[in-house]
C-alpha cells in the first residue's frame, strides 16, 4: 500500500500535491480528522473519496458495528458512591451503598475473616476449580445455618444446595429454574423492593408483579394489603419474600404476622421465595433472624432461599452465597440440584474458592463460630445504637411535633425515611448527604458524630422541600 501511494505522489507536481506535503510530515489530511491514506477503491463503503490534484485520496470513516448501543444509565445505588467520590465537600455522608463502616466510617475487616484465612494459609490449600455445585464443606455448613442443624429438612436430606455468585448469584439460579420448569408463572415481589429484584427477574424473561407492602401514611407495613395481593395472585405465583431487615424499608412482619402469611401463601399453593442477605447482621442473632424462613420449612412447605455473606461475614467482594430449594423428598431434592448445576455450567462453569473456604473454617469451627457471633452483634449493636441517636436527635430538633419514631420500629442496616425524590436530592444538593432517590439511607455509613447534622438535613429536606 505504501508504494502506490508513493508512485501517486511522484505522478503529481512536488510543488501542490498535498500527499507530498504530508509524506513529509508537514500536511494535515482533513481538518482533524484522524484516518490512514488509501488508493481510491470503488468496492470498499467505507472509504470516502476526495480529488486532489491528479490523485485521488480516501479518508477511512469509522463507522463502529456497536453504533446501535446506547449509553446505559448509571447504577441507582452504585452510581450514589461514584458522585459521593466526586464531592469534595468535608461533611458529605456516603449513606447508598449498604456496606458496613466503623465508627471512623471505614470498612471493616472482621478478626474472625483474618482467622480463616491464615487458617488457609497454613493448611497450604490449592486453587483447583471447585464441583459445579460448589465447595461440599460449604454447602453443609450454609444449610444447616439458615434451617438448623437440627430440623428434617436437613436430616432428611430434602434441600438442594447450590454455591452461587453471592445473594444475586443465587437469585439469578431459582429465576432461570423458574422460567425453565415454571413456564408462565409469575413472581410477587413487594413494593418496594431491592433494585436489583426486577433487573434479574427481567434478565430471566420471569415476569413479575408487585405487593403491597410499604404504607407511605404510617412509614410502616402495609400488612392488610399485603395480604390481599398475595391472595389475589394466580395460585401457584411465587412470592418473594425479605428473611429479615427489608431492603429497602428495614420494615419487617412480625412473627404474628408471617404466621399469617404462611396460611395464605400455603392457601393459594403458592412457593415462597426467600432472599435471605442479612441472617444475624439485623437483630445480632443468627437464629432470630432466620425465624421466618424455619417458619415455612417447618410446615411442610417446599420453598426457595437465597443466601448472601456479603453483610453478616463482611465478604462483599468474594461473592459467596447459595441458593437453596426445600424439597418435598430427598429425590426431589436431588432432580433439583443437577438443574440448578446445569444451569449453573454454561453461566459460570464453578464458583469461587475463597470466600467458600472462610464461611466453612468460620462456622465449622466451635471458637471461631462464636467469635463470629460476638463481631456480628458488635457491627448490629453499633447500627442500632445509630439508628438511636439519629431518632434522639430528629426529636430533639424537630419541634413540628412529627412522629419519628418508625426509624426505632425498622432494623438492620437500612432506614425508609419517607422522603420524596425532590427531598432527597435536597438532601445531595444542599447538604451532601449521598442516598438512593426513594429515600433509603443506610445507617451502617452514619456514625454517632454524623448524627446531629443528618437530623438537620432530614428536618430542612422533610419541612422546606416539597
Amino acid at each position: 500500500m505504501a508504494s502506490n501511494v508513493l508512485s501517486a505522489a511522484a505522478s503529481a507536481s512536488p510543488s501542490t500535491s498535498p500527499v507530498t506535503d504530508l509524506l513529509k510530515g508537514k500536511g494535515r489530511l482533513g481538518s482533524g480528522n484522524v484516518g490512514s491514506l488509501f488508493i481510491k477503491d470503488k468496492g470498499n463503503p467505507f472509504l470516502n473519496s476526495k480529488s486532489c490534484g491528479r490523485i485521488s485520496m480516501a479518508v477511512a470513516v469509522n463507522v463502529s458495528r456497536f453504533e446501535a448501543i446506547t449509553m446505559a444509565p448509571p447504577d441507582p445505588i452504585l452510581g450514589v458512591s461514584e458522585a459521593f467520590k466526586a464531592d469534595n465537600d468535608e461533611k458529605k455522608l456516603n449513606l447508598g451503598v449498604g456496606a458496613y463502616r466503623t465508627e471512623e466510617l471505614q470498612p471493616y475487616v472482621l478478626d474472625v475473616v483474618k482467622k480463616a484465612e491464615n487458617l488457609m494459609l497454613e493448611r497450604g490449600e490449592n486453587k483447583e476449580y471447585l464441583p459445579i455445585e460448589g465447595l461440599a464443606a460449604f454447602n453443609k455448613v450454609t444449610a444447616e445455618l439458615l434451617f438448623g442443624a437440627d430440623s428434617p429438612v436437613i436430616s432428611e436430606q430434602r434441600v438442594a444446595t447450590v454455591q452461587g455468585l453471592s445473594g444475586t448469584g443465587s437469585l439469578r439460579l431459582a429465576a432461570v429454574l423458574i422460567e425453565r420448569y415454571f413456564p408462565g408463572a409469575k413472581v410477587l415481589i413487594s413494593s418496594p423492593t431491592w433494585g436489583n429484584h426486577k433487573n434479574i427477574f427481567n434478565d430471566a424473561r420471569v415476569p413479575w408483579s408487585e405487593y403491597r407492602y410499604y404504607d407511605p401514611k404510617t412509614v410502616g407495613l402495609d400488612f392488610e394489603g399485603m395480604i390481599e395481593d398475595i391472595k389475589a395472585a394466580p395460585e401457584g405465583s411465587f412470592i418473594l419474600l425479605h428473611g429479615c431487615a427489608h431492603n429497602p424499608t428495614g420494615i419487617d412482619p412480625t412473627p404474628e404476622q408471617w404466621e399469617k402469611i404462611a396460611d395464605v401463601i400455603q392457601e393459594k399453593n403458592h412457593i415462597p421465595f426467600f432472599d435471605v442477605a442479612y441472617q444475624g447482621f439485623a437483630s445480632g442473632s443468627l437464629d432470630q433472624d432466620a425465624a421466618s424462613v424455619r417458619l415455612f420449612a417447618a410446615r411442610g412447605m417446599e420453598i426457595f432461599v437465597a443466601q448472601s455473606y456479603s453483610k453478616n461475614l463482611g465478604l462483599y467482594s468474594e461473592r459467596i452465597g447459595a441458593i437453596n430449594v426445600v424439597c418435598s423428598s430427598t429425590d426431589t431434592a436431588a432432580r433439583v440440584k443437577s438443574q440448578l448445576k446445569r444451569i449453573a455450567r454454561p453461566m459460570y462453569s464453578n464458583p469461587p474458592i475463597h470466600g467458600a473456604r472462610i464461611v466453612a473454617n468460620v462456622v465449622g469451627d466451635p471458637a471461631l463460630f462464636d467469635e463470629w457471633k460476638a463481631e456480628m452483634e458488635m457491627m448490629a449493636g453499633r447500627i442500632k445504637g445509630v439508628r438511636q441517636k439519629l431518632y434522639d436527635s430528629l426529636t430533639s430538633k424537630d419541634k413540628s411535633g412529627k412522629d419519628w419514631s418508625f426509624i426505632l420500629k425498622q432494623i438492620g442496616m437500612f432506614s425508609f425515611t419517607g422522603l420524596n425524590k425532590n427531598q432527597s436530592d435536597n438532601m445531595t444538593n444542599k447538604w451532601h448527604v449521598y442516598m438512593t432517590k426513594d429515600g433509603r439511607i443506610s445507617l451502617a455509613g452514619l456514625n454517632l458524630a454524623k448524627c446531629e447534622y443528618l437530623a438537620d438535613a432530614i428536618i430542612d429536606s422533610y419541612h422546606n422541600v416539597s
